[in-house]
């Protein structure tokens, strides 16, 4: 989602003069987008901050605007800590970009726009055009947490979930499929929480998705991040019945133990969880997985850790992040009492490794196969061509060509690692129609 905010970013700036560069030693403006899951989110933000500071000792300092979730926690406190900071703008606030760029030409003085404007927010973003060119893209379609896990900010700092209408996505997804656009992520917080109420009726995640496949030139279809409790019967039946969306579902599950799911506040169990990915089995035989795990959790022991890693093993998550637990200040968590550190990297060292190997078994299970591939872009300084198989798999390809680039073409696999497959095309291939 950064990724996609980032891009918003950029257009909105250059609605009042601002361009995108690289050259981060000559420039006007400068725009750090933030996330705040990851642990020392906050002093990352300081550290390129110095960086930046470094770069301008002796010349004229650009605008320094910090926006995204840590801008949102922080607030006043980063303009206080950093005087080079000139702005924090607040994920559902970036839609004022132009208005502080030109009010910060004009005087300079510190800003704070983190108030949670989210319905006027994407007021303001449908009036932009996304035109991005790239074979595969990204709408963001809802916003927001009602979860209230008891380890995460997001809540706190992207405010109450919040769903776009479906006319304003399917409008977006038109102006990127004439860009070229071959295949869609829908994107969220809570994505497939996302509900659209008008004139007494309800227009649910999986009528999105069934009004989407009837866009001709889109191929492919997909979303993240998703929540088990959201995973409702008509959107299992999607899998089903609707061919573009794909065999691969992004399924947090955080931990196999049902009392640390309880202790999380994850609403849901072990139990539960596995009946999903069961029921999808069920109705898309080909579907695969992936997951996050949070290790050494306030109050998790050896049985507890055990439980997740059968859970692992019964499911074979073809990749999966995993992390040990670090407390998020103001988050009910933070006040547990956390396992000690040393045993939270031996589990996660196992647990990691444990998912590896089944992501290794499962690229090498695909040698000698066909899969349908597509082909993405060429790859920098190379010849070879990069693209995603239906189950998000990166590939690289040996022999494809400039023309191939927007189809969906089949690849023999040759050889693999652990995150990549490597093949050629076919030379009887079947390509589907750009």
């Amino acid at each position: 989602m950064n990724e996609y905010d980032s891009q918003r970013i950029s257009s909105l700036a250059k609605k009042v003069g601002y361009n995108k560069t690289d050259n981060i030693k000559n420039i006007d403006c400068y725009v750090l987008n933030t996330c705040h899951i990851r642990e020392k989110a906050t002093e990352k933000v300081y550290h390129d901050i110095g960086r930046l500071k470094k770069n301008y000792r002796n010349k004229k300092k650009p605008i320094v605007l910090v926006t995204g979730c840590v801008a949102q926690a922080e607030n006043n406190e980063m303009l206080k800590r950093e005087p080079f900071i000139d702005a924090v703008v607040g994920p559902q606030s970036y839609h004022n970009v132009p208005k502080i760029l030109l009010k910060l030409d004009k005087r300079k003085e510190k800003l704070n726009f983190t108030d949670f404007e989210v319905v006027e927010k994407f007021d303001e973003l449908n009036k932009i055009k996304n035109l991005n060119s790239k074979v595969s893209s990204y709408i963001t379609i809802q916003e927001g947490c009602d979860k209230f896990c008891n380890f995460c900010v997001v809540p706190y700092t992207r405010g109450p979930e919040y769903s776009r209408s479906p006319e304003e996505i399917i409008k977006e997804a038109k102006d990127l499929i004439l860009n070229g656009t071959k295949e869609l992520t829908l994107l969220g917080q809570n994505v497939n929480a996302y509900s659209y109420n008008e004139k007494e009726k309800t227009f649910k995640f999986s009528n999105l998705i069934m009004s989407l496949e009837k866009l001709k030139r889109l191929k492919r279809i997909r979303y993240t991040t998703s929540h088990p409790i959201d995973m409702t019967n008509d959107l299992i039946d999607c899998y089903k019945n609707v061919k573009k969306l794909m065999p691969f579902l992004h399924l947090p599950v955080q931990s196999g133990s049902n009392k640390i799911l309880k202790s999380m506040n994850r609403k849901h169990s072990r139990e539960e969880y596995l009946s999903i990915i069961h029921n999808l089995k069920r109705v898309r035989p080909n579907i695969k997985f992936s997951s996050d795990f949070i290790v050494g959790y306030p109050g998790e022991t050896e049985k507890d850790f055990y439980d997740t890693i059968l859970l692992v093993k019964e499911v074979n998550f073809i990749n999966s992040f995993s992390f040990i637990y670090n407390p998020r200040p103001g988050t009910p968590a933070s006040n547990l009492e956390e396992v000690n550190r040393e045993t939270q990297m031996k589990r996660l060292t196992e647990l990691q490794n444990l998912l590896a190997g089944i992501q290794i078994e499962s690229n090498k299970n695909e040698i000698g196969k066909l899969t349908e591939v597509l082909i993405e872009n060429k790859m920098k300084n190379q010849t070879k061509y990069f693209g995603r198989n239906e189950n998000l798999t990166p590939v690289v390809i040996n022999n494809a060509s400039e023309k191939d680039v927007g189809k969906i073409i089949s690849v023999r696999i040759k050889d693999c690692n652990r995150n990549t497959l490597f093949g050629v095309k076919e030379n009887m291939e079947r390509e589907a129609a750009a």
